[in-house]
């Protein structure tokens, strides 16, 4: 019988870039996790995407794990070598999405470099409506993670799908149903924005969350401001910043989300290199915990 907890899965993120991505997901298997998105820096560099699909594939093995998504963070909207490249990326990976089982790609949406957010709203159009076509003739849904990479509505390097007023600019651009958002709750945090009411607004385009939080330094903010000589907010494991994902699961789940929350871990102060997978570990057994449990009673009395 299905287990329903899993309707919503508590995973990771994999780098696919590394030398052997398939070792890896043998050797973290055990502590738990029960999805994983393998993903791509800018570009797939010399990898074989069908290849890695076998590898992974037989990495998982008989284990109840699943491919959540593949993803691609870099800029597909500029024009440079590496741009290219990934545009190209989101081809392959929205061609070869199936061979990994799952049907979600996720990154950046790219941004015209240095220029006001709502100058890339015409090659967003032009760059990602044939690739939205292209990924629905395949099954493929596209989520836009809503990470700023230190960018703003003035300027920026690398996505425009980091404000909920962007969302709805692109959204009205292509209003295709197979683009979404990749979300989570620490960018909303860097922006002081409650994260909670925004999934209630939200959730039809939410297709993939990452399992990252943030802790706002009130005190810094009091004595210093946003955006100043001090960091205002700091990005953290889930359990370990101020978001309650008791209820940010809750408020998913009343939306009809399924799917999984993978974490991101490496960005937490604390809780990196050496430690990051003691805090990754952490975080798997917290987001267990607020979804409801690791077990299930079909027939309970």
């Amino acid at each position: 019988m299905p287990n329903p907890l899993l309707d919503i899965r508590i995973g990771t993120m994999v780098r696919a870039n590394l030398d052997d991505p398939a070792a890896y997901v043998r050797q973290i298997l055990p502590l738990g996790f029960e999805s994983i998105q393998p993903f791509f820096w800018q570009t797939l560099g010399d990898k074989d995407l069908p290849r890695l699909a076998g590898e992974i594939r037989e990495a998982i093995g008989d284990a109840d794990v699943t491919v959540s998504s593949i993803g691609v963070f870099g800029n597909p909207l500029e024009s440079g070598d590496v741009d290219r490249g990934v545009l190209k990326a989101w081809e392959t990976m929205i061609d070869n999405a199936h061979l990994f089982g799952t049907s979600t790609v996720s990154g950046f949406t790219g941004r015209i470099r240095g220029k006001p957010l709502t100058d890339s709203l015409p090659r967003f159009r032009e760059v990602w409506g044939p690739l939205a076509r292209r990924a629905a003739d395949r099954g493929v849904r596209i989520a836009f993670e809503n990470c700023a990479m230190d960018g703003n509505w003035a300027s920026g390097d690398w996505n425009i799908a980091h404000n909920p007023d962007a969302w709805e600019l692109m959204f009205n651009e292509l209003p295709n149903d197979n683009l979404g958002l990749e979300w989570e709750p620490c960018h909303q945090l860097v922006y002081l924005i409650d994260p909670i009411p925004q999934i209630r607004k939200w959730a039809p385009r939410i297709f993939h969350v990452h399992g990252k939080d943030a802790t706002v330094r009130w005190d810094v903010i009091r004595e210093h401001g946003v955006f100043g000589r001090l960091p205002f907010v700091q990005m953290r494991t889930p359990g370990f910043g101020d978001s309650d994902w008791t209820r940010v699961i809750s408020e998913l789940r009343l939306a009809g989300y399924t799917g999984a929350i993978d974490i991101e871990g490496w960005h937490d102060p604390v809780y990196r290199g050496d430690l990051e997978i003691t805090g990754q570990v952490r975080a798997l057994e917290y987001l267990k915990q607020c979804r409801g449990g690791t077990s299930y009673l079909p027939n309970p009395v």
